[in-house]
């Protein structure tokens, strides 16, 4: 859907440049943009890679294990229904930290993982949701809940925000630090709430 949404407004710009005679002006503009995307690139390169290196740093210092352990009160809070040592809380675990981290590329494999592991969950529990074919027709209760804490998304270095602050010229691109964080706090304190108050329901 995305890509006739995408062909659809490119044709539309190039219909309108021709017919208003800035045929020019869309040249060079798709010229330009098209510079500016390979040099983002590069920038969000730069910063991926320095910090999936202090992750992996992390990972291999035993903070990351103890970050995991540390949170655990929270994820069997939120995920009750969920034994103690399924490989399901790990992975939310590891992606909950990635996000809090601002590495939302880094979150996204565990959060795959964590979808997963959730599925075979459920089907485990013989859920009569599934279809004959083993697959699920519904989300669960721990699905909608680790989604909307993901989507919730507490932050506390916006990394990607940051990078595209210093990418374009921005004086002060860390400025954006302390409103990201108060205004992902309140986020995921109102997705606590609604899933909280959704489970009881």
């Amino acid at each position: 859907m995305l890509n006739y949404i995408w062909a659809f407004m490119i044709l539309l710009g190039i219909v309108y440049g021709a017919f208003t005679g800035n045929m020019e002006e869309l040249t060079n503009a798709a010229m330009n943009s098209a510079g500016e995307a390979v040099s983002l690139c590069i920038t969000m390169l730069g910063v991926m890679a320095l910090w999936m290196g202090l992750m992996e740093i992390a990972q291999k210092s035993g903070l990351i294990a103890k970050l995991t352990k540390g949170i655990q009160p929270f994820v069997s809070f939120m995920f009750p229904n969920i034994p103690k040592g399924h490989e399901a809380r790990e992975y939310i675990s590891t992606n909950l930290i990635a996000n809090v981290l601002g590495l939302g590329w880094a979150c996204t494999p565990a959060g795959l993982k964590a979808m997963e592991a959730l599925s075979k969950l459920e089907e485990e529990r013989g859920n009569p949701q599934y279809t004959d074919k083993g697959r699920l027709r519904d989300a669960s209760n721990e699905m909608c809940t680790f989604l909307v804490l993901n989507i919730s998304s507490l932050q506390l270095i916006p990394v990607n925000m940051i990078a595209y602050r210093s990418q374009y010229g921005s004086a002060n691109p860390a400025a954006v630090i302390a409103p990201a964080l108060v205004a992902t706090f309140f986020s995921t304190l109102v997705a606590v709430v609604y899933c909280k108050i959704k489970e009881k329901k």
